[in-house]
This record gives C-alpha cells, structure tokens and sequence, in this order.
C-alpha cells in the first residue's frame, strides 16, 4: 500500500541544528525527563523524531537497540549516542551530562531536606501518592515502547517469553537478553521480514516527514569506525576512572568511605542491564546491607525520591551516596552537607562513567550496522524482551503498592484509586506525567490526611 503524501513542510529535511541549539534542548530535556526510561525515550522519540524531525524513526529504534543491549541507563545513553552523532564526542558528552546534571543538584537539595529535617508527616503524604501513579506511569511505558517495538506476531511472541521468564522462572535478565538475541539472529535468517526494524505495523511504520538525520543519510566521518579513534576513547576513559580513584586512594586510603563508595558504584554501572531495578537488589545488598551507608527506610524513601525527579532512576544512587557521605560525616561533624554532596558526586560519576565511553567507543561500530539485518535482528529482538520485563515491572509495582502488607494483608482501596486515576490521566487523556505525579502526590496528601 502506498504511503500517503507528505504535507510540503515535512518532505525536505529540517534546517541544520547548531550546536548550541541542540545544547539548549539537552538542557531542557534534563529538567522534564520523568517518568522513566520508557517515559524518558518516550519524550525523545516525541521530540526528536516527530517534532524536531532530527533523527529518522529508524535510525532512533536503532541507536535504542544498542543503548538496550549495555548495562547503564538506556534513555540517558540514548541521549548521548543522538548528540555524538549530530556534534561528534563533545556533543555526545554534553547531551549526557545535562541529562544527569539537572537530576543531581535537584536529588542533592531533597536529600539533604530528607535527612536533615527527619520524617514529617506531610513528606508521607505525598509518597504515598505518588507510589501507585508510579505503577502507571510503569504501565503506560510498557504500553508505549511496545507499540513501537512489537511489530508483528513474532515479536509479540518473544515480549510473551520474556514475561514469563522473569514473572515465573526469576530467569536474571542478562540470561533474557542474551536468549533474546539468539533468537533475533537466527530469526533474521529465518524469517528476515519480521525483524526487520522499522517495518511492520504500528507505530514504526508511520512517517513523520524527511529527517535531518534520515534512513539513507550517509554515516558522518566522525561515526566511521577507526582503530585509533577507539583506542582514543579507552585510553581516555580509563585515565578518567584511575585518576579519582587513585586520589581517593592515596589521599583516604582504600577503606575509607569515599574510595569504596566509587569502587561500589563502578561495579554496579557494569551490573545495571535492564535498567535501575534490575541492580537495586546488589545497590541495596551493599549499601545498606555490607556498608551501612543508609537504612532500608532510607533506601526505599530513596526510590521514591528517585521515581519523582528528571533524569534516570539509577540516579537513586546519588541518593544512596549522599546520605552515606552524610551519616559517615567524610569531613567531619561541621560539614554534614558538604560530605553528602562530594558523595553524591563521586557515586554519580563513577556509576554514568562507563555508559559514556560504552557510547562513544561502541557508536561507530553501531553506525556501521543500521542497514545490516544480521546486527539489527538481535537488537530488535532484545526490545521486544524488554518490553515484558517493564511489563513485569508494571506488576511487580502494583503488587507492593495495592497489598503493601502481601496477600495476607488487606487491599489498599485508596491507592487502587489513585492509580486508576492516574492511568485513565495517562491513556484517556494523554496528560503529562509531570500533571499525572503532581495531581497524584496531592490527592495522596488530602486522602492520607482526611481519610487515613
């Protein structure tokens, strides 16, 4: 069937973007980034794809791919590999800082109000709002990137097995990936329609108009791959781990707090595949666990803290830093603050450091690749599995916010309205997450207030 005509506006590409045009929408993109990685990707596809017109539906599903396959935090690395490949590595590295930045300082003041001033029954009120519209948002995410992501019966399929998987076997989702992209390789020689992105049904297969970056638009020379290049990132990268760690070190000793806060944290960046949940069992079994660095209150207040600020919810750590670097007192007693916040930096550092050479050292390879069905169909097929780990996610949420007493206690009639309230905002009326988490919290503060 032909594809209808695109209005004239949309049939040439859009104008050129400047750096600093494209600096000031990563820095816009970091103060409204809710909801999520699927909420978060969700935004970009929006803006990107369909607004802006940047970057072809294609070659952002591609890019998306690959971010989905690396530990690290998908969307934030998402971020990173459009903007290298529009400015080359310092446009990669801004578009990732300023997605992290605004989460940072703002997760900074809450921690320190948070643990400063205690518990107040007004900050109760609003988390227990905003915990069941958390469990939407998780459900429209799920809903969202899968009618992008499940093109066709197949697909659909291996979004099924992956569910299952990590529903009713526990199956660790490195073990879904890696099974996931067997099947899309063997797949792809099988069957090569059905993994072919970008085709299909849905969402994936509506035009949004000519793209700056589009589906035939040559690699750009900085995206080729070159040895030297590469050999240039790891060499660099490296120098950025070492060099901090090795004044830690020498400055503290390796057992002080701060030096084994950033060994810690670099080894859960390795570990995050699937996002934030699936490494906050090892982020919860050392820092409350083996360190002490924060209670299991503190972690699960955390969360929450998490689930209400922009920016990647692994940004939790920088929760988890600050009020270890609190508590320990690294400065001493008169710089409480001081302590939380070079903590929280540290953590934060060392955790979204990987993701950035990952990126930059990987990109070219995968520029290379986007036409190629034997790489594509893995990718592809490792979207679909994700789409039923958020969906298990979705269920995991809603169990703990409905009977947060388990089965043997009784339903929490108030929560099950507000996330019903929230979903029908998020689907029927297609409000703003921002709208959604705000209305929630308030509604969680009268109702607990009023009736509670």
């Amino acid at each position: 069937m032909s594809q209808p005509e695109l209005p004239s506006a949309m049939s040439t590409a859009p104008l050129p973007v400047s750096f600093w045009q494209a600096f000031i929408f990563w820095l816009k993109l970091g103060f409204i980034s809710f909801g999520g990685p699927a909420g978060q990707i969700a935004i970009m596809h929006q803006e990107l794809v369909e607004n802006r017109r940047w970057i072809s539906e294609r070659r952002f599903l591609h890019a998306l791919n690959y971010c989905m396959v690396l530990p690290g935090p998908e969307a934030q690395q998402l971020a990173t590999y459009i903007g290298w490949l529009m400015h080359r590595s310092w446009g990669g590295v801004v578009a990732g800082i300023l997605f992290v930045l605004p989460s940072l300082l703002i997760l900074i003041v809450l921690s320190w109000l948070y643990i400063a001033f205690g518990e107040m029954p007004v900050i109760a009120g609003l988390f227990y709002g905003i915990k069941p519209a958390v469990t939407a948002i998780v459900l429209q995410a799920a809903h969202r990137i899968g009618a992008r992501a499940l093109k066709n019966n197949v697909l659909y399929g291996i979004a099924a097995a992956s569910f299952v998987a990590i529903f009713a076997l526990s199956v660790p989702f490195p073990l879904i990936v890696a099974l996931a992209a067997a099947v899309g390789y063997v797949g792809g020689r099988v069957r090569p329609e059905a993994f072919k992105t970008g085709g299909g049904h849905g969402a994936a297969a509506q035009s949004f108009g000519v793209a700056l970056i589009d589906d035939d638009t040559p690699t750009p020379s900085h995206a080729t791959f070159c040895w030297r290049r590469l050999a240039q990132v790891l060499a660099v990268g490296a120098l950025l781990w070492l060099v901090p760690m090795a004044v830690l070190t020498l400055t503290y000793g390796w057992n002080h707090t701060l030096t084994q806060m950033s060994w810690f944290f670099t080894k859960a960046a390795l570990l995050t595949f699937g996002g934030a949940y699936a490494v906050l069992p090892y982020v919860y079994q050392g820092a409350v666990g083996h360190y002490g660095w924060l209670t299991p209150t503190q972690m699960i207040d955390g969360l929450a803290l998490g689930e209400t600020t922009p920016g990647p919810l692994i940004m939790v750590v920088a929760f988890a830093g600050f009020v270890g670097g609190y508590v320990k007192a690294v400065f001493g007693a008169d710089a409480l603050f001081l302590s939380g916040a070079v903590a929280a930096v540290l953590v934060t550092w060392f955790t979204f450091l990987p993701s950035f050479v990952f990126i930059l050292a990987g990109g070219p390879l995968v520029e290379s690749t986007h036409g190629d069905l034997k790489f594509t169909a893995p990718l592809t097929a490792i979207t679909a599995a994700v789409v039923g780990v958020i969906l298990n996610l979705a269920l995991f949420f809603g169990y703990h916010v409905l009977w947060p007493a388990g089965w043997g206690g009784s339903f929490d009639w108030v929560a099950a309205l507000i996330a019903l309230a929230a979903a029908v905002a998020l689907f029927r009326f297609k409000r703003n997450v921002i709208h959604v988490i705000a209305g929630a919290a308030l509604s969680g503060l009268l109702l607990k207030t009023l009736i509670l």
